[in-house]
């Protein structure tokens, strides 16, 4: 089976501003969280804790934290798995992740 990546900005190329204006918005907010648990998760609102919102709308979500740099999404098939780009950002914004996780006592 074939794999690729949806496009996504290079991590020299990701912007403060782009990363904490996607992250205004709670909902992306709770899936920055669910992702920082590390792993890939499957795209489908299932597990993420967003299960009340439609798919389009989770997926407009997992655009906007793709497009700001704060996510990579693999293609495998039909199926697409988001992943926090968290060693990037950990380099790109040092202390930003670790920041933004113990704002809420997240792991």
């Amino acid at each position: 089976m074939d794999e690729e990546r949806l496009p996504q900005p290079d991590a020299a190329d990701i912007e403060l501003a782009k990363v904490l204006q996607a992250l205004g918005d709670p909902v992306r907010l709770h899936l920055f969280r669910v992702y920082a648990a590390g792993g890939e998760y499957h795209c489908s609102a299932e597990g993420l804790g967003v299960d009340h919102l439609h798919k389009s709308t989770v997926s407009h979500h997992m655009r906007v934290m793709r497009e700001a740099g704060l996510t990579s999404t693999r293609v495998a098939g039909r199926n697409r798995y988001v992943s926090l780009r968290r060693a990037e950002l950990d380099v790109r914004f040092p202390g930003l992740v670790a920041a933004l996780l113990a704002a809420e006592g997240a792991p």
